[in-house]
């Protein structure tokens, strides 16, 4: 009788832990990481997916675009994410590091338009700058105001230093830290723009260019230029709360706080959904999911997941996805991603 019971306790031993390896090598949710621009977009379209289909909403971590990679390509498996968010798109060194590690086919997904705004509290006076401006508050080496071609240590302390129409306002920016997409997209589109206002810099970029990158791309560390973290609505929050800092972020935010915040114009062009829509503001970029192939099928919901994205209630002109500030691409390119995201049509790679 003891000799049945200890086998039937060992029995139930055993099976006890082979359902504690299956639910291990289980998961029964859609895993998302990444940017913090996409963040509530895709928030947006989990809460539909979970609400109307028998698949469990998917988690989300915003971690930002490069902390994203790093997680989606450390494997496959259902230890690692399923798809990455992203506010810039994937580079080639990241393509590598996912082949490295087992992670060859990679599914990319446009799904729209955003821009980077300049923005500060609406109890301040609205900014109008250009990218030199910009270039010139906020770059950790300049011109020599002297003249000539001599780089210097940044010495503006006030926007009224860098241009004399701008207010005597200490320079205080709130902005990404260098694992976020966001400050990839500024760094590219406004410094580098603003760098090439100067002709001896200008020549580098095909005399030097990672000399050009150094001097356009690093940002001083002076206390000007505040690395806030991956929480945009923190950095919101602190612009209330100091209405002479500014704070840059995605164009979604903005318009989630229009009552508290305001858009900078740059180069003459504010921050507004038709604007960046019809490609006149300056600094707006493509948005992005990445999602491995090889674990759909194995993770209930993906491509479910994925056609709720690319559908026009999400993300068409009129869809909830517009209403959170995603600027629609035009018909006809959402239609041949939504083809290539049905079909998860792979990278073949990138140059």
């Amino acid at each position: 009788m003891q000799k049945i019971a200890r086998t039937l306790a060992a029995a139930a031993l055993f099976a006890g832990s082979a359902a504690s390896v299956q639910a291990a090598d289980g998961r029964d949710y859609i895993s998302i990481v990444g940017s913090s621009t996409v963040y509530p977009f895709s928030t947006a379209v989990a809460e539909q997916f979970g609400k109307t289909t028998k698949f469990k909403t998917p988690k989300i971590e915003s971690t930002g675009t490069g902390g994203g990679f790093k997680l989606f390509c450390a494997g496959a498996g259902v230890d690692t994410p399923d798809i990455a968010n992203a506010s810039r798109a994937i580079k080639k060194s990241e393509i590598e590091t996912c082949a490295k590690n087992g992670v060859t086919q990679i599914v990319e997904i446009k799904v729209g338009y955003d821009g980077i705004v300049l923005a500060n509290s609406k109890k301040a006076e609205q900014m109008q700058l250009s990218r030199k401006d910009i270039f010139l508050a906020l770059a950790k080496e300049v011109p020599s105001p002297e003249g000539g071609d001599q780089l210097v240590a940044n010495p503006y302390k006030t926007w009224k230093d860098v241009n004399p129409t701008l207010p005597a306002e200490k320079i205080e920016v709130l902005g990404p830290p260098p694992t976020s997409g966001t400050r990839d997209a500024f760094v590219e589109m406004v410094m580098d723009h603003g760098c090439e206002e100067f002709a001896a810099i200008k020549a580098l970029k095909s005399t030097d260019e990672k000399k050009f990158k150094a001097v356009c791309q690093t940002v001083r560390e002076d206390g000007a230029y505040i690395e806030a973290g991956e929480n945009d609505n923190l950095i919101v929050q602190k612009l209330e709360a100091n209405p002479k800092s500014l704070g840059i972020f995605g164009f979604s935010f903005l318009d989630q706080n229009a009552d508290k915040i305001q858009g900078s114009a740059i180069d003459g062009k504010a921050p507004d959904f038709e604007a960046i829509a019809e490609g006149k503001y300056p600094v707006s970029r493509p948005l992005f999911i990445y999602v491995k192939k090889d674990h759909v099928g194995k993770i209930p919901g993906i491509a479910e997941f994925l056609a709720e994205f690319t559908s026009d209630r999400a993300w068409g002109e009129q869809g909830y996805l517009a209403e959170k500030g995603l600027i629609p691409m035009p018909k006809d390119e959402q239609k041949a991603v939504a083809a290539d995201a049905k079909a998860l049509k792979a990278l073949s790679g990138k140059e």
